[in-house]
């Protein structure tokens, strides 16, 4: 099972200095914790912000086994020794093209993600060589706006027809569901095939020792196994 702590500074409490002295806190907790990724998501810094505390982000969690990816720029994961990026289908580059840059940059083994919408996203992201994606929103979520809006989610059906997708590669590419994952509807998705979850205010909590609390449950839920077997997907193997 796989966790995905995306950041957002802006939901956490106090003044700027505060929310990123906690932010970093809270990645070097989720780091300690076992997250496996964590995507360093502040789209309000300008470039040389976003560098700046990329650096000090993988300072935070050097040692651990978590790999920090970096929406969409490729330079800045490099300036600032991220494991990788995260791309939005249609938005960035392909997997493919910024796994070129990176090599050339003299990485040999970046992490991608892209973040898919659509079945047509997931196989164009699979048949680019991304590493994983996250697939959603699967259930409605709040998006953080000067007037916060819910989103409403496509659903589980959706995510398993996704996940138990047919593929032209011997394995297919791990899929993560994103919006509105909790530790109620989690399991859910596990069994409906998501190799993990992907996530922003699951794991930052109002307190920070909460996270290995979280995390712990997740990966209980993981060595669970269901009550209800979902039925057999025709592309299931």
């Amino acid at each position: 099972m796989l966790l995905y702590y995306i950041t957002d500074r802006n939901l956490l409490p106090g003044g700027e200095a505060d929310r990123r002295a906690r932010l970093l806190d809270n990645m070097a907790e989720a780091a300690r914790c076992g997250v496996d990724y964590i995507q360093l998501r502040e789209k309000d810094l300008c470039p040389r912000e976003l560098e700046k505390l990329a650096s000090e982000a993988v300072g935070r969690v050097r040692g651990s086994n978590t790999k920090l990816l970096i929406p969409s720029r490729v330079d800045a994961a490099v300036a600032s020794g991220a494991d990788g990026v995260h791309l939005r289908s249609g938005y960035d580059l392909s997997a493919s093209e910024a796994r070129n840059i990176f090599h050339q940059a003299g990485m040999a083994s970046p992490v991608i993600a892209v973040s898919c919408h659509s079945l047509e996203d997931v196989y164009s992201a699979e048949a680019h060589g991304a590493n994983f994606a996250v697939f959603g929103p699967v259930f409605e979520k709040l998006i953080n706006t000067a007037k916060e809006k819910q989103v409403p989610g496509i659903g589980v059906a959706q995510l398993r027809d996704a996940c138990h997708r047919e593929s032209a590669a011997s394995s297919r590419m791990p899929l993560l569901a994103l919006g509105g994952a909790n530790l109620e509807n989690a399991k859910e998705c596990l069994e409906n095939g998501a190799a993990g979850i992907a996530a922003i205010r699951l794991f930052q909590p109002e307190k920070l020792e909460e996270i290995e609390k979280i995390v712990s449950a997740l990966r209980r839920l993981a060595l669970t196994p269901p009550q209800n077997p979902p039925r057999r997907h025709p592309y299931q193997s």
